[in-house]
C-alpha cells in the first residue's frame, strides 16, 4: 500500500489596511458613487410595466437644473381633477386616470384606435435630495410640470463654533 504524503497547507496573512484622512475621504466618495451606479443600474433594469391590463404609461421626461428637479408627463386629455401626486424623499409618484369621452357622432365601426385610455401610474425614483415641501405642479396644455428644489447638502460645510474660556 502506498501511503499519501500530507499536503502542506499555506495560509496568507492579509494585514488589514486602514485608511485615515484624505484617503477615508476618497473611499467614501467612491462608495457613493459606486452606489448611485448601482441605484441608476436598477433603475434601468426594472421597467415600470403597467400593472394593470388596460393601463397605459405617459412619457416622462426628468431634468436636473442648477437648484431643482424638473418633470415633464405628457398627459393629453387628462384633467388636473383626474391625477394625484405623490411625493416622498425617495421617489416621486403621479397616477390618475384618462377617460374616454362620450361619441357625438354615431360611429358605425371603430376602424382605428392609437390612443391609450384608462388608469395610468408613473413612478420615479430620486437620486438628490429635494424639498418635499416646496414642490409645485401643474397642468397646462396636456403636459405636467413638477417642479422638486433641490436642498442644499450640507456635508463638508465648514462652521465656526465659538470657544469660550471656562476659566474666566
Amino acid at each position: 500500500m502506498k501511503r499519501e504524503r500530507p499536503r502542506k497547507v499555506t495560509v496568507a496573512m492579509v494585514k488589514a489596511v486602514h485608511a485615515t484622512g484624505l484617503e477615508r475621504i476618497e473611499l467614501e466618495r467612491l462608495r457613493d458613487r459606486v452606489g448611485r451606479l448601482y441605484a441608476a443600474l436598477q433603475e434601468a433594469t426594472q421597467a415600470d410595466v403597467p400593472s394593470v391590463p388596460g393601463s397605459w404609461l405617459p412619457p416622462v421626461d426628468l431634468c436636473e437644473m442648477e437648484d431643482e428637479i424638473v418633470v415633464r408627463l405628457e398627459l393629453p386629455g387628462v384633467k388636473a381633477g383626474d391625477i394625484k401626486v405623490g411625493l416622498t424623499s425617495k421617489q416621486l409618484t403621479v397616477c390618475g386616470q384618462k377617460k374616454k369621452a362620450a361619441p357625438r357622432l354615431r360611429v358605425l365601426s371603430h376602424l382605428c384606435s392609437e390612443r391609450s385610455y384608462g388608469p395610468f401610474s408613473r413612478t420615479i425614483p430620486l437620486r438628490w435630495t429635494v424639498s418635499v415641501r416646496e414642490a409645485t405642479a401643474e397642468l397646462r396644455n396636456g403636459i405636467l410640470l413638477v417642479r422638486l428644489p433641490k436642498l442644499k447638502d450640507r456635508r463638508g460645510a465648514a462652521f465656526k463654533v465659538p470657544v469660550k474660556d471656562a476659566g474666566e
